[in-house]
């Protein structure tokens, strides 16, 4: 009953949003929220409540598939959070859409965002988990999207939609494997049915998996599309980079790793760290507020995918969750920023509103605003007494513990992980001085900053206190204590003073590094930075990014269609030309025989003969007298052949 209701009230909340076209505007916000907060009162009502639903679907063979839901530890603990997330996403909005024609449509599409999230948390194998896997990524493209008379925007949903088609094909690539080997997608039974897997078959379907979170988490090499989604609205980027579309692709890592095996962790944690440190340096580079923050979550996502490498899905789901708070913070407090310095139509010609370089001196304008956006900053930069800290400290112990496993490699990946923090803590500075600190950089005359309204800065108020250490732990400096690690009877990957305390020194390290550089002549603003500071300058700071793409996918690709172009035209076409006009000329000869000395012969023989049958034809002319003379002749003939024979 619950599990239907969870599952049926965001789809027809949907429905009636949808059909209701532009009519009762002023309502459909708090339908949304309505609704949300019901879904938010059923999930509690789950908690510890382990459920299976399976209802006959399909057969075929020895295969078998159900219509399978079910809830159990790793449900109560996302249902929960995508709700909190998605219902204070949607009060902000209200405010923020505030005369947007097409509201309806939008709070519409995030119902459908959250009923294709819920489909996945609740689902019981990978065929209901990949129908609904898909209707994210449909929604995704709806919301990314949304402002459709944008050109760019319409870009960035194509981009975002097409990036994850790629990781979405191996991803069904892996579930078509495993029926093949297992005969079975179901969680319940495939611990069993892997057993008699060789270990070999075990790790490609394990990484064929993996290429869907690749695609829905902003793994590289498939990261290109996460910064290129900002184009949606604000509240948006909220929901996509904390609760549903990013967190998609570590919870269904999280579901299914006792699939991994050692070799496929190895690879995971790998990529990894890879996007990790990539997210972390070109968010030191952007200059947009939301690309910051976009940056950002794809440096996290990669340490979180880093520490499902490690074999730790538990720790890894604990950064997700903590993580969904304060980056949902972030981001709705970069929301009321630009909401505050966005002027009146034309008012300001091309001033940029996303722009940190048109920014600064906002801290006594926008105070809540302020306070809100560097205690979530804090948390993750992953300072002390906040959340970041006790997630990200526990993977960082985890990676010691596998030293065992790893040798040397073990600590290198550290360094790597813990020189991403520390650049997270550089970047968040960097992007709070240019956008609260020194002195206005854009027309005050034109632009008059003010605080939002309590229905936007209460849900980043609440999203920043859900981002303190004592929402998890009693213990600012330890989180084994906490109730989300004992809720998976996780045992403590160690109690090292060391890696905290390291932790530490390199994130405030890095913020007095920022801190120095903010009070230097330049700043962080270059003169050549100042003078370029216009917003169309977006499309040279993609540069680098579409440039990667072309170096490293699309040249490859073009090579190989040119040699194959080639190896086609002048090989094997080559090869059937020739073929075709040999038997062009072979044909030709064989028409000139059969014309010249078949029918040649034919026609002799046939001339012969009616010749011949014309000449005896004269000699029935039906005269009596010619019969004589015929007679005669004949028998003067004979009389000399038998005279000359005699």
């Amino acid at each position: 009953m619950e599990i239907g209701l969870l599952i049926g009230i965001p789809f027809f909340a949907f429905l009636a949003l949808l059909v209701s076209g532009r009519r009762f505007p002023g309502i459909a916000g708090f339908l949304g929220c309505v609704a949300t907060a019901a879904g938010l009162f059923l999930s509690l009502s789950l908690l510890n409540r382990e459920l299976l639903i399976n209802i006959p679907w399909m057969s075929s063979g020895g295969f078998r598939l159900d219509f399978s839901m079910q809830t159990d530890s790793l449900t109560a603990i996302m249902l929960p959070l995508v709700h909190v997330v998605a219902l204070l996403v949607q009060c902000y909005s209200i405010s923020y859409m505030k005369g947007d024609k097409a509201i309806n449509r939008y709070f519409a599409f995030i119902q459908l965002f959250l009923f294709s999230m819920i489909g996945i948390v609740l689902a019981g194998n990978l065929i209901i988990i990949y129908i609904f896997w898909e209707l994210v990524g449909l929604s995704s493209y709806l919301l990314i999207g949304f402002w459709n008379h944008k050109p760019r925007t319409v870009w960035a949903a194509q981009k975002a939609f097409i990036l994850n088609r790629v990781g979405d094909a191996a991803f069904l690539s892996g579930i078509l494997l495993l029926i093949y080997h297992m005969g079975t997608v179901q969680f319940s039974e495939l611990p069993g049915a892997m057993a008699e897997l060789d270990p070999g078959t075990l790790t490609l379907i394990g990484l064929l998996l993996f290429g869907g979170c690749i695609g829905k988490s902003a793994q590289f090499p498939l990261s290109g599309w996460l910064p290129d989604a900002m184009e949606g609205p604000t509240p948006v980027s909220a929901l996509i980079h904390a609760a549903t579309m990013v967190a998609a692709g570590i919870f269904l890592m999280a579901r299914i790793a006792f699939l991994l095996t050692p070799q496929a962790e190895l690879v995971i944690a790998v990529i990894g760290l890879i996007t990790m440190a990539d997210g972390a340096v070109r968010a030191c580079k952007a200059w947009d507020i939301k690309r910051v923050l976009a940056f950002s979550t794809q440096s996290q996502l990669g340490l979180m995918v880093f520490a499902i490498g490690l074999g730790a899905w538990q720790i890894a789901l604990f950064h997700l969750v903590t993580h969904a708070f304060f980056k949902a913070g972030l981001f709705l407090s970069a929301g009321s920023v630009i909401h505050a310095i966005t002027p009146p139509d034309g008012a300001a010609g091309s001033f940029d509103p996303q722009d940190m370089r048109t920014m600064g001196g906002l801290k006594s304008k926008l105070p809540v605003t302020f306070a809100c956006y560097l205690l979530c900053a804090a948390a993750l930069a992953g300072l002390p007494f906040f959340s970041g800290f006790l997630s990200k400290d526990a993977i960082f112990l985890a990676a010691v513990e596998k030293h065992a496993g790893w040798g040397m490699f073990a600590y290198i990946a550290l360094a790597v992980a813990m020189l991403s923090a520390g650049l997270t803590a550089y970047y968040m500075s960097r992007q709070l001085w240019l956008i609260f600190g020194g002195k206005p950089r854009f027309d005050t005359d034109a632009i008059h900053p003010h605080e939002s309204g309590l229905v936007m800065w209460l849900p980043m108020a609440v999203l920043t206190f859900l981002s303190f250490f004592f929402v998890f732990s009693l213990n600012p400096f330890d989180a084994s204590g906490g109730w989300f690690l004992t809720y998976f009877d996780v045992v403590s990957p160690g109690h090292s003073v060391l890696i905290p305390v390291l932790s530490a020194v390199i994130s405030l390290g890095a913020i007095v590094l920022a801190a120095g550089r903010a009070r230097s002549a330049s700043g962080f603003l270059s003169p050549y930075e100042v003078a370029t500071k216009s917003s169309k300058n977006i499309f040279l700071r993609d540069y680098s990014e579409e440039k990667r793409y072309t170096v490293f996918f699309l040249s490859p690709f073009q090579l190989v269609a040119v040699i194959s172009d080639y190896f086609d035209r002048f090989l094997v076409d080559g090869i059937v030309n020739i073929t075709g006009k040999s038997l062009v000329g072979i044909s030709g000869i064989t028409r000139w025989a059969d014309r010249v000395l078949v029918d040649g012969a034919v026609r002799l023989v046939t001339n012969a003969a009616k010749t011949t049958g014309n000449f005896f034809r004269t000699l029935q002319s039906g005269k009596i007298q010619s019969y004589y003379l015929v007679t005669f002749i004949s028998l003067i003939l004979l009389a000399i052949w038998l005279a000359a024979g005699m």
